[in-house]
């Protein structure tokens, strides 16, 4: 009797895909099957690319003479570990009486690349084979990723930027690792007075320890800048307005060289003269307290009173870059970490795929999110949100909203609350409910409308120089509400927003009420300046990257976007890809290149990873380059979707590799190194 063959990527997904198939399963070794069906797994990569000595064992020393190492044909061989699975799994894929195959590892690259070396592996032939995409591990989303699934030759174009982004880290990283390794490795070994010196370089790794080290530079080399900043105390009805002072157009100091910005001057004395001008004193008049105040009075008249709307609309939904992000501010957790609790969560039923970019939802999930929403019912803390949302229409028209766009999708939509498998929570540790927390409140923060605030601004003339006073207050909290989450304390400020950044710009007049004062004057009226004041600052060097920021600047090749909104509108392809991020931050902290704090989650590089920096500075500096690595990967995105051939890319691949080992071989520069190491050593004492 004909059978068809699940194969999934674990053991654990193989079990959800044998309990929504509803068959009489029985337990076999490896594999459970049925009358009708069979369901085996993976164990994660069951096959992998052969090191360069199962070529020819010329390769298996390392040498100068054996670069590039560039094979016409790749070789594959099973993980030792993971030998026994693979016989079962080959030998089921085999089965005469396994007619269709249903691949149903994860949907996306690396889960695709795992079933196709399996495939090549064991010589299967002759058989139908269908591709199952799904996007959660929900019962009807298993059925209906079989019902719908693809003939398998349509992902093709998948599986070669697959094995092509394997065979570039392999290419990249067995070459450009060992060229350097014989070119500098002993240099670097001298240095540090030890007898081995590891060097390991690759397409994304090296990149993204060449962004930490030039920002532990940049804060290295940074100068501090003091400047000063001038206020005035202005007696409005019965309260003291402090109100800053700006050059601005009409201004005596407008575009003055003495300006630091508009709003301050590098020199004190320069603010000086600028309260004795205003406050008509002689030269060297005023006299300061402590708090830099000096008393004086002059009558301003009030130039313009502003009362202005503005609206905050929630955030995107979360991506895995956006969750590691806030995970880190929040729980102050590793990239990993975070990526290890999502992935338990969908494992649980409880969230949607986690390994994805987009930040939006499909048209087709859009038309059933009241499935998702009304699930959510049941927990406590979101109970009255989902009611309010359910009583509404707003939901309904979701795929209408900036919240729903197919183009921004590629193999995944975001991550969401499945409204399944709520009972599983209770099994769940406190962590990972809280990042639950913050999946199911982004999630129901898009159905509510914007947070309106209003924003108040106040302006005095003083002759020819002007004062201005700001303030924003929240007049109704919109989604605010439904992201309150319980695991934050609770600290906000006049807008009504929660804070927890301590470094926010100090509030002049956190203690006045400016509504009150703007209802009672107008346009026109005469206020008294009594006294002003002179507030100092300097320029603070650039923030280290924490892990949640190391993510998203990897996210966006390079840059760290602060603004949650830019972000989503620049985001292209960036360092890596979802999947991958997270390991290769640990991998640089276990090469000890990076130091991770895991207390502030900060990463700073270690001395072995900044001499390894300048190693590839004098030899590979492209490697550096985030726009460099980042089209490297738009590349692979290019022959998935068919616009390049695989041959095209390897080529240009093979080239690239070629020209950089040669012009290594050419440098003789090892020995000059050393000035470049005892520069930075000084930093590490």
């Amino acid at each position: 009797m004909a059978k068809s063959l699940f194969i999934a990527e674990k053991p654990s997904v193989a079990r959800e895909f044998a309990k929504a198939l509803k068959e009489n399963m029985q337990n076999r070794d490896g594999y459970m099957e049925s009358e009708n069906a069979v369901v085996t797994w993976c164990v994660g990569h069951l096959v992998t690319m052969s090191y360069p000595e199962a070529y020819d064992e010329k390769y298996k020393k390392w040498r100068l003479d054996t670069l590039p190492f560039l094979p016409e044909e790749f070789k594959y061989e099973v993980i030792e570990s993971a030998a026994k699975q693979y016989g079962i799994v080959a030998g089921l894929l085999n089965r005469e009486d396994v007619t269709t195959i249903y691949v149903c590892t994860d949907s996306g690259r690396e889960g695709e690349y795992i079933y196709r070396l399996v495939e090549q592996m064991a010589g299967v032939s002759g058989k139908e084979r269908k591709r199952v995409w799904i996007d959660s591990q929900t019962e009807e989303e298993i059925l209906r990723g079989i019902k719908e699934a693809k003939d398998l030759s349509e992902y093709d174009h998948l599986s070669d930027a697959a094995y092509l982004r394997a065979k570039e880290d392999y290419l990249m990283g067995i070459n450009f690792s060992r060229l350097l390794a014989l070119r500098y490795g002993n240099s670097m070994a001298n240095f540090l007075n030890v007898k081995y010196c590891k060097v390991s370089v690759g397409r994304v790794m090296t990149c993204v320890l060449g962004m930490v080290v030039r920002r532990e530079r940049e804060i290295r080399d940074f100068v501090k800048t003091p400047f000063y900043r001038v206020l005035s105390h202005v007696e409005v009805g019965a309260a003291t307005l402090h109100m800053e002072w700006k050059a601005v157009v009409g201004s005596k100091y407008e575009n003055s060289p003495l300006l630091y910005k508009e709003n301050g001057f590098k020199e004190r004395q320069s603010a000086v003269n600028l309260i004795e001008e205003t406050l008509e004193m002689e030269s060297g008049a005023a006299k300061f307290d402590d708090d830099n105040v000096t008393v004086g009075r002059r009558e301003a008249v009030i130039e313009k009173i502003e009362k202005k709307p503005e609206k905050k609309n929630p955030p995107m939904l979360y991506n895995l870059a956006e969750l590691q992000n806030d995970c880190s501010k929040f729980f102050k957790i590793s990239p990993d970490e975070t990526l290890a609790i999502v992935q338990e969560l969908y494992e649980k039923k409880l969230v949607t795929y986690p390994r994805t970019d987009a930040r939006v939802l499909s048209t087709a999930v859009a038309k059933e999110i009241g499935k998702n929403i009304s699930g959510l019912q049941a927990i406590p803390g979101l109970q009255p949100f989902v009611a309010e949302i359910m009583s509404g229409d707003s939901y309904k028209n979701i795929a209408k909203t900036k919240y729903t766009n197919d183009k921004q999708i590629t193999d995944h939509y975001a991550i969401i609350p499945t409204g399944q498998g709520i009972g599983a929570i209770k099994g769940l540790n406190s962590r990972a409910v809280h990042v639950y927390e913050a999946i199911c409140r982004r999630f129901l923060a898009i159905f509510f409308p914007a947070a309106t605030y209003e924003k108040l601004n106040l302006s005095i003339k003083v002759g020819t120089e002007y004062f201005f006073a700001t303030e924003k207050y929240l007049k109704e909290p919109g989604y605010l509400k439904a992201m309150e989450y319980s695991f934050k304390k609770k600290k906000t400020d006049a807008a009504g927003e929660t804070t927890e950044n301590d470094d926010a710009e100090e509030d002049d007049n956190a203690n006045v009420n400016m509504a009150e004062i703007i209802a009672g004057i107008k346009k026109g009226d005469v206020v008294p300046i009594t006294a002003m004041q002179i507030k100092e600052g300097e320029t603070s060097p650039p923030k280290r990257y924490n892990s949640g920021a190391m993510i998203l600047a990897m996210e966006n090749a390079g840059q760290l976007i602060e603004d949650e909104e830019l972000r989503a509108q620049i985001k292209g392809s960036g360092i890596g890809t979802s999947a991958t991020r997270a390991e290769i931050l640990k991998k640089l902290v276990n090469n000890e290149y990076l130091a991770l704090n895991k207390k502030t989650q900060i990463y700073t590089p270690t001395l072995q990873g900044e001499m390894l920096y300048d190693v590839v500075n004098a030899s590979i500096p492209s490697l550096l380059n985030p726009e460099l690595t980042a089209s490297w990967e738009k590349g692979l995105t290019y022959v998935a979707e068919g616009d390049i051939t695989a041959q095209e890319y390897m080529d240009k691949l093979e080239t690239f590799i070629k020209q950089k080992t040669a012009r290594v071989l050419a440098n003789n520069n090892q020995y000059q190194m050393r000035n470049q190491y005892q520069n930075i050593a000084k930093f590490y004492k």
